[in-house]
C-alpha cells in the first residue's frame, strides 16, 4: 500500500517549535518532490513549503519564510518540516504530499492537483 504518514504535530505555545515528519511506505521518496500544506479551520488549504527530490532547492510561502525549514533523508524515506517561532496563525492540519517530476511539469509548487500522494495530516495548535 502506497502511503504517506505525518507525525510530530501537537500543542505548542507562541514562539515554540515543532518538527513534523513525513514517512513514506510502499514507494521510494527519492523520486518525488515534497510539498507541505496546511489547512486552518474555515480556510482553504495552502502550501507552505516545497523541497525537491535531492533537496537542492526549497521554496517557502512568505508567511513562513525564515521560520520553517524543510529537509529530507532519502535513505530513511523521510521528509521533515522544522517549525520555529510559531504563531497562532500557524495553527492547522499539516499535510505532506509527493509528486513526480512529470506531475510537477507546468504546475506551480503548491498546485495541489499536481500531487500524486497525500498524507492524512497532523494537527498543529499554537496557543498563548
Amino acid at each position: 500500500q502506497l502511503q504517506l504518514v505525518e507525525s510530530g504535530g501537537g500543542l505548542v505555545h507562541i514562539g515554540g517549535s515543532l518538527r513534523l515528519s513525513c514517512a513514506a511506505s510502499g514507494f521510494s521518496l527519492d523520486n518525488y518532490a515534497i510539498g507541505w500544506f496546511r489547512q486552518a479551520p474555515g480556510k482553504e488549504r495552502e502550501g507552505v513549503s516545497y523541497i525537491t527530490r535531492s533537496a537542492g532547492f526549497t521554496f517557502y510561502a512568505g508567511s513562513v519564510k525564515g521560520r520553517l525549514t524543510a529537509s529530507r533523508d532519502n535513505a530513511k524515506n523521510m521528509v521533515y518540516l522544522q517549525m520555529n517561532s510559531l504563531k497562532p496563525e500557524d495553527t492547522g492540519v499539516y499535510y505532506c504530499a509527493a509528486r513526480t517530476s512529470s506531475s510537477a511539469s507546468g504546475n506551480s509548487y503548491f498546485a495541489d492537483k499536481s500531487y500524486d500522494y497525500w498524507g492524512q495530516g497532523t494537527q498543529v495548535t499554537v496557543s498563548s
